[in-house]
C-alpha cells in the first residue's frame, strides 16, 4: 500500500461562481515525476481531456508541458471565466500505482461544503465524473450525508444535473462524463453515442464530451436567478 497525496492545494480564484470537482490527478504527480506533455496543475495529465476541450471550446491555444508558463495559462483563463479547481480527495491509499477511483482506500476529503461557506459566489459544481464509486458526485453525496443534506433531481440525462440548498442559497451540481481516457469504454456503450456514431460514422467520444463540456462552461447555469 502507499499513500496517495494530492499535489496540488485548492484554486479558488475572489468571484469564482463555478467549481470544478474531480478526484485525484496520477500517481506521477505526486511523485513529481512528470511526462514531457503534462502541464504542472489540475488536470494537467496529458493522457486526460479536460484542458484539451477548454482549449477547443474556448480557442485558447494552449501550451502543453511542464512550464510556469502553460500553468500561468490555464490559471488566466480560470480568473477570466470565474472557475475555480477543487478535487474532493486530499488523500487515499492504493495498493497498486494506478489512478482509477475504483482502487482508492482510506478516502480522506476535502470538505466542499466549507468552500461554499467560504466562497459565497459559488453558484456551480461541476463533477468530471459521475456516482459511480469513488467518483466525485459519489463522494460529494457521502459528504453531504453528514451535514443531512442531500441531492435533488433536476435533470436526470446526460449532463445528469441536481440541487442542494446550503446557507440560503441553492447551488446546482452537473455531472460530466469524466475527462480520463479511461471513460471511453463506458461512452462507447451510451445509446446517446451510439446514435450519434450510427448517423455520422466520423463521431468520436471527444465530440461526445465536447458536447456536453460547452453547455456546461459556456453557460451562467446559475440557479438562483431561474434558469433552472
Amino acid at each position: 500500500m502507499f499513500q496517495h497525496v494530492h499535489p496540488y492545494d485548492i484554486y479558488i480564484p475572489d468571484g469564482t461562481e463555478k467549481l470544478i470537482i474531480g478526484t485525484l490527478p496520477p500517481p506521477r504527480f505526486s511523485f513529481g515525476k512528470l511526462k514531457k506533455r503534462d502541464v504542472n496543475f489540475c488536470y494537467g495529465s496529458c493522457d486526460g481531456l479536460l484542458w484539451p476541450l477548454l482549449d477547443k471550446i474556448f480557442d485558447l491555444s494552449l501550451i502543453y508541458d511542464n512550464s510556469k508558463e502553460a500553468v500561468d495559462q490555464r490559471k488566466e483563463f480560470l480568473i477570466s471565466q470565474r472557475i475555480g479547481i477543487c478535487n474532493i480527495v486530499a488523500s487515499c491509499r492504493r495498493e497498486k500505482i494506478e489512478s482509477s477511483d475504483l482502487g482508492m482506500k482510506d478516502i480522506t476529503l476535502r470538505d466542499i461544503i466549507v468552500q461554499l461557506e467560504r466562497h459565497s459566489s459559488i453558484h456551480t459544481l461541476i463533477f468530471t465524473g459521475g456516482n459511480s464509486k469513488n467518483g466525485p458526485e459519489y463522494l460529494f453525496r457521502k459528504q453531504l450525508r453528514k451535514y443531512g443534506l442531500q441531492l435533488e433531481c433536476v435533470q436526470d440525462k446526460i449532463p445528469r444535473i441536481h440541487s442542494v440548498t446550503w446557507s440560503n442559497r441553492r447551488i446546482l451540481t452537473i455531472s460530466l462524463t469524466s475527462p480520463s481516457s479511461a471513460a471511453n469504454r463506458g461512452i462507447g456503450s451510451n445509446q446517446l453515442y451510439k446514435e450519434r456514431k450510427l448517423n455520422d460514422p466520423s463521431y468520436t467520444v471527444f465530440q461526445f464530451r465536447l458536447e456536453q463540456y460547452r453547455t456546461v462552461f459556456c453557460s451562467p447555469s446559475n440557479p438562483n436567478k431561474s434558469e433552472f
